[in-house]
This record gives structure tokens, sequence and C-alpha cells, in this order.
């Protein structure tokens, strides 16, 4: 299975109408829901609209699986993918905040005790961040790994180190200042930040972002028990066989999931005027995209600048275990975060990107 995710190009645009002002329409909102769903095949469809003070508006629609009638319900879990990598990098600036990490700090310096490649002397976190390292999935993280990591036995920090490893023992593989997205730039993210912390990344993601935000139906991987299933193809895919998700050490560029509510607990920090949670600084820094582009990338976001309907730069990213599909907008000029997310990512990657804008367009 394929562990690239596929995310909007640079520049990415919407092109709404009368999204000039702000107000909450619960009933529009479900009209849009409601209007997405019954034009899409797929098992179910979800929405999701923040504001300052958490969710405006949440809804779902269809059924949990094909082939059973259990409906989706607004508290039910669902697979983020890789819109996990945006948490991943606020994990890293809150280490920032606790004066555990610093911006700027170079691979060498992060990582002291894993012999590097002389090439990897000046590269920096945010290098690293924005995807612009040279950093390249096929370096150690291609199909043989796939398959051999669902198998592997070993304690997730263990494994990103070897990883780690295995990536900067060669010089980079592309060239460093330009753009390539890739999971193994959010894997050695992980593997940082494990590093810093002396625990795995999923220990750091409750201690610095679930458990801080009261994010209690935060996890990894396909969503356990009684929960909606992902499909592929049309065929739901039960979250105990193998292939349902990525490998779990692929954790830190793809594998949370949650409720909408939780969700919006974490979005809502990124759009407030003031966060407890995160400085001002660091909330920007995440933000704000390399000066390497385009395309323009932040902290986990894709940043379409000059949006009028977001009153100046909107955010975005889509994630995808292949069999979940989700997609985020941002837009911190009008306190405003909107998301529509699917349990197909076949079908439900079409559904997802015409729910957004009708989301947008009723605010």
């Amino acid at each position: 299975m394929t562990t690239r995710r596929q995310v909007l190009a640079a520049g990415a645009t919407l092109a709404l109408v009368g999204a000039s002002h702000v107000r909450a329409q619960s009933p529009g909102y479900t009209d849009a829901l409601a209007r997405t769903f019954g034009s899409a095949q797929l098992p179910a469809l979800g929405g999701l609209v923040v504001g300052p003070d958490g969710p405006i508006w949440k809804g779902v629609q269809g059924v949990r699986r094909v082939g059973s009638a259990a409906l989706v319900r607004d508290t039910d879990l669902w697979h983020l993918g890789s819109n996990t990598k945006a948490m991943t990098a606020a994990i890293y600036g809150r280490l920032v905040d606790q004066g555990k990490a610093a911006w700027g700090a170079r691979l060498p310096d992060l990582l002291p005790d894993i012999p590097m490649a002389p090439a990897w002397r000046e590269t920096t976190v945010e290098d690293v961040m924005t995807h612009s390292a040279g950093l390249r999935d096929a370096t150690a993280m291609g199909q043989t790994w796939v398959l051999s990591a669902f198998s592997d036995a070993r304690p997730l920090d263990v494994q990103r180190r070897e990883l780690a490893m295995a990536m900067l023992s060669a010089p980079p593989a592309g060239p460093v200042g330009t753009y390539a997205y890739g999971n193994a730039n959010y894997v050695l993210l992980g593997s940082i930040i494990e590093a810093l912390t002396g625990q795995t990344w999923e220990a750091a993601f409750a201690d610095q972002l679930s458990q801080p935000l009261g994010m209690a139906s935060a996890g990894f991987g396909p969503p356990p028990g009684d929960q909606p299933w992902g499909h592929r193809q049309g065929a739901a895919i039960a979250p105990n066989v193998l292939g349902s998700d990525n490998p779990a050490a692929l954790g830190p560029a793809g594998t949370a999931h949650m409720s909408l509510d939780d969700y919006a607990k974490f979005l809502r920090e990124l759009i407030v005027d003031e966060s407890q949670w995160l400085s001002a600084s660091t909330r920007a820094k995440l933000l704000r995209p390399g000066e390497d582009g385009p395309p323009n990338y932040a902290g986990g976001w894709l940043v379409a600048r000059g949006q009028p309907w977001a009153g100046g730069s909107a955010l975005t990213h889509d994630g995808s275990n292949t069999l979940w599909y989700v997609s985020t907008w941002l837009a911190p000029g009008i306190k405003r975060a909107f998301v529509a997310i699917s349990n197909d990512a076949t079908s439900g990657a079409a559904a997802c990107q015409q729910l957004i804008p009708r989301l947008i367009e009723t605010s």
C-alpha cells in the first residue's frame, strides 16, 4: 500500500461567493452536508466548523461501514491521516515554548548520537518541517520497509531511530531547499521529539497535546471497537486487519484518530487571539511557510496566500491512509476552521473537496 499523501498544490484557491463576513448558520451547514452526501457514493461523510469558542457546527451522514445498518454518529472517531503532521509540528513548538528545543536547531545538535553524512550538518528542523531537507521516502521507507514494519515488534521509538539513522547515513536524496512532500520528514521529526523528551512520540503526543487540550478520544491507528471502518475500493476493512493502516512507526506523519469535537480543540488553538497552549510566537512560526518555495509549506500546513474569503492567508492540508480522507482549511483572519471527512478515501476525496467550499460559503 502507498504511504504517500496527496495534498493540495501551492497557491490553492477556493472560488467562493458571499464569504466576506462570518455568521453561524447551522441549517445551512447541515444542508451543505446533505447535498454533498446525497450526490456521492460513499459510506459516510462528516463536516465540522470551528470558531474561537470551539465547534460552531458538526454533522455526519451515512453508515459506519458498507453492509451494516449502523449509522455514523457525531461522537464517532475518524482517522486523520497526514493531518497528524500539524500536530507533530505543534508538539515540537510546545517543546520550544518549554525551553527544551529551539527554532533553527540543526540536525547534528538535535540528534548528536546519530552518525550522519556531512551534507546534513546545516540542515535545520525547519527544513525538515517544511519538506525541504532533501529527504525522500524511498531512502528508508520504501515498500520493502512497509511490508517488514507491519511485523516489527520492537518499541516504536527504536524503529524510528533506526529509520533516522538510515535516512541520515547517506547524503540528501533530493535538492536541499526544494520542496518535496514526504512522510520521511515527519517520521524524522517524530524521532527528534523522542530524542528531546526521552519518550515515544505517542507518549509525547499525550503529554503535550491530547491531555492538555482534553482530547480524551485521541489515539493511533484505525479507530478500534464500535466505530466506523475505513474503506478501500468500496470494501469495508476491519481495524484489526493487516493493511487497515500504515505501519505504526509512521505515526508522526499520519496515524492519529479522534472525534470531531477533539479535533476541534486542536484547530481552535490555531485560530484564537490568544492561546494558553501555544505562545503567540510559536503559533506564528507554525503557520508561516519556509522561505524556500513554492509551494508554501509551514508546520504541517500548505499556505494559500491572498484568499479574500479568509481575510488573508488560508492554510490547508488533506490526509489519507488510502482508507479514510480528511480535508481541513484554516482561516485565522476570520477565526474559522473547516473540516470535511470520510471513511472512504476513494470517493470520499471528491466529496470532501466539494463539501469544504460549501461550508465556507455558508459562513
